[in-house]
C-alpha cells in the first residue's frame, strides 16, 4: 500500500475498481489483483475511520 495514502485518495480508487467491475472494464486477467487492492483499500478506510472516530471522542470526552 501507498506509504502517503489518505482517506480520499483511498476511496477515490476504490470507486474506481467499484466502476470498473461494475461495467466489466477489468479483464479476467487483472481481476483477482484488483479485488485483492480493493479489499486493501476498504481495511485502510475502516482503520481510519476508527482512528478518527477514537480521536473526536477523546476531544468530547476531555471537554466534559
Amino acid at each position: 500500500m501507498k506509504k502517503n495514502l489518505t482517506y480520499d485518495s483511498a476511496m477515490a480508487e476504490l470507486t474506481t475498481i467499484i466502476r470498473d467491475l461494475e461495467n466489466e472494464a477489468i479483464s479476467v486477467d487483472v481481476l483477482a489483483e484488483k479485488v485483492k487492492r480493493a479489499n486493501e483499500l476498504i481495511r485502510f478506510c475502516k482503520e481510519r475511520l476508527l482512528k478518527t472516530e477514537a480521536e473526536v471522542q477523546g476531544l468530547l470526552d476531555a471537554d466534559q
